[in-house]
């Protein structure tokens, strides 16, 4: 239970990271701009801090996931915390937006490093017929931090005034990581697997050297399943943050001059569903199996993202439903992820495997921000255009999932 906590509670505060930039972007740059200050230089900024964070996140999540294969899972996962949690707090002194860029990017890393540390190190401590109900809880994990995040920026409105305070309260997390590094068990079967032959009377080298772990997970035979990891963790990253993220600077943008938490609100909802998706995600693949639910997912995203930014607005009736639903659609993979990525990979390599899989697809992410910030300006600062546009991503998901293989009937030492 106490590895269940841990990871839970990393995942949360990994979640208040990746909501913090959303819902404060364009105060941070009003502030720091000043008079320089435009909308649409706002949501260019808003689109290099999302790339820059989902570029260390990348690093971090194929580093610091190689590093849970060869020193342990929750050293790992201690070491991701504290990155992220130094990192976030140091914004709160920042004098300009380069210098806030440049700490996006090694917050990240923490970010990226925590996700697949926490599930490769639940997925071991808990039996197999737990994983997708612990699997559903890693997904909730993040969407929670971001659902909280969203109700303290209802309560403390974040302003160009009155921002700081939040990346203050970002460094918090600092103690868990600590506790962790200091109290957590190590997951069993990477002790295990450590000590275990290789056949010819020595010790496996893949859980002590970063670079044979790499060899092996690029080389056949789990190349294809890498590549496979990679495409299928890359789709939703970058619908997520090329797409669906654009809602909050919009909402900022059109309810902001009115009510200073719409931008929250919006963000709330957004979570709320989010939170019910990413918990249901694996339960679904459970029932349904693992190649038809995320075609499923990707047929119900790919709809209501475009729906979202093109059927409705912020401020009418229907565009916080229409988020709300998007949320839960959308995170049906952050769900669907962990139940299915550590059943790619053999114990020995889980840890980089998974988080090559899930982070790589960091790297596309950032491509498709930067990509989408181009589009931003090029469409004239139009959000339901760019919106609607990086929504088709998601389309991919329904071609690409049926060159995966079936991991339905296998348990997770198989």
């Amino acid at each position: 239970m106490a590895v269940l906590l841990a990871a839970f509670g990393g995942l949360v505060f990994d979640g208040l990271e990746l909501g913090l930039m959303p819902v404060a972007s364009l105060s941070v740059s009003k502030s720091l701009l000043a008079g320089a200050y435009t909308p649409t230089l706002g949501g260019d900024w808003f689109a290099r801090f999302t790339a820059a964070l989902m570029l260390g996140a990348a690093v971090g999540g194929i580093a610091l996931g190689n590093l849970g294969d060869a020193i342990g899972r929750k050293r790992a996962l201690g070491i991701s915390i504290l990155f992220y949690s130094l990192f976030a707090g140091m914004g709160s002194f920042v004098k300009t937006q380069e210098q806030m860029l440049v700490l996006r990017f090694l917050v990240g890393l923490g970010v990226g490093g925590v996700w697949p540390n926490a599930v490769a190190l639940v997925a071991e401590c808990w039996p197999d017929k737990a994983r997708p109900t612990v699997a559903g809880l890693m997904g909730v994990a993040i969407n929670t931090g971001i659902l909280l995040l969203s109700q303290l920026a209802r309560l403390w409105p974040i302003t160009p005034d009155s921002w700081r305070w939040l990346f203050k309260l970002a460094a918090a997390p600092a103690l868990l990581g600590m506790l962790v590094l200091l109290a957590l068990p190590e997951s069993p079967q990477w002790l295990a697997a450590r000590s275990k032959p290789a056949g010819a009377g020595t010790a496996h080298p893949a859980p002590a050297r970063s670079a044979g772990v790499l060899r092996e997970l690029f080389r056949p035979p789990l190349l294809r399943i890498t590549i496979i990891g990679i495409v299928i963790g890359s789709i939703p990253l970058v619908g997520a943050w090329a797409a669906s993220k654009w809602m909050i600077p919009w909402a900022d943008k059109v309810g902001g001059a009115t009510l200073a938490g719409y931008k929250a609100q919006t963000q709330g909802w957004w979570a709320l569903g989010a939170i019910l998706g990413s918990f249901s995600g694996a339960q679904i693949a459970s029932l349904l199996g693992r190649r038809r639910t995320y075609f499923l997912i990707s047929l119900g995203a790919t709809v209501l993202t475009v729906a979202m930014f093109q059927f409705t607005a912020p401020l009418r009736p229907s565009f916080h439903p229409v988020v709300f639903a998007q949320g839960f659609v959308a995170t049906l993979f952050f769900g669907w992820l962990p139940l299915y990525l550590p059943e790619l990979f053999p114990t020995r390599v889980r840890a980089a495997g998974s988080g090559i899989s899930y982070n790589v697809g960091r790297f596309a992410t950032a491509a498709g921000v930067l990509a989408a910030g181009l589009l931003f300006t090029a469409f004239k600062g139009s959000y339901p255009t760019v919106g609607a546009t990086a929504a088709l991503i998601y389309a991919l998901g329904m071609l690409v999932i049926w060159w995966a293989p079936d991991t339905s009937t296998k348990t997770l030492q198989e």
